[in-house]
């Protein structure tokens, strides 16, 4: 394939994907919903800002119910969320096709291993051990059977 056919295709591919993400935005028609979502979507961001540096308190999802919350609320903060170098990619991957791209896996099942570690370690009471290492295993067995979709780049 030459350069500019791969660059058209590549072109086509952001179309779609762009198209795609368009779809997803859906404002709600009262104002006063859309700040309820508005703020639902910033107490989801600060919570899941919040999960990244205390163990057990997940962030991905709470970022997923923001970017939810921002598409019904604001067109603005919605971009912004999509927009951004570190989420973005991981959210129109989940919002498009319901995977997530195989490095996020990766990065989820260390920085699971390490916050449930180390609070295993932490923790004195036996039942409580026995809690983490069953919510860490429950965790990993969802994140487990979320699909990934092979891509140009990670095939090659």
């Amino acid at each position: 394939m030459s350069a500019s056919e791969q660059r058209e295709t590549n072109q086509n591919e952001q179309q779609t994907v762009d198209q795609q993400m368009a779809d997803l935005l859906c404002l709600h028609d009262s104002p006063l919903v859309r700040a309820l979502y508005l703020g639902a979507g910033f107490l989801a961001l600060l919570l899941g800002a919040l999960g990244a540096f205390l163990p057990v308190l997940p962030t991905t999802p709470f970022v997923l119910l923001a970017a939810a919350c921002f598409a019904r609320g604001s067109e603005y903060f919605h971009r912004k969320l999509l927009e951004n170098r570190i989420a973005g990619p991981i959210i129109r991957e989940w919002c498009i096709y319901h995977s997530i791209p195989r490095r996020a896996k990766r990065w989820a099942y260390l920085l699971m291993t390490l916050s449930f570690g180390s609070s295993i370690l932490i923790v004195p009471e036996l039942w409580q051990k026995i809690m983490l290492v069953m919510i860490g295993s429950i965790l990993a067995f969802y994140i487990w059977r979320v699909p990934v979709r092979e891509t140009l780049n990670e095939s090659s």
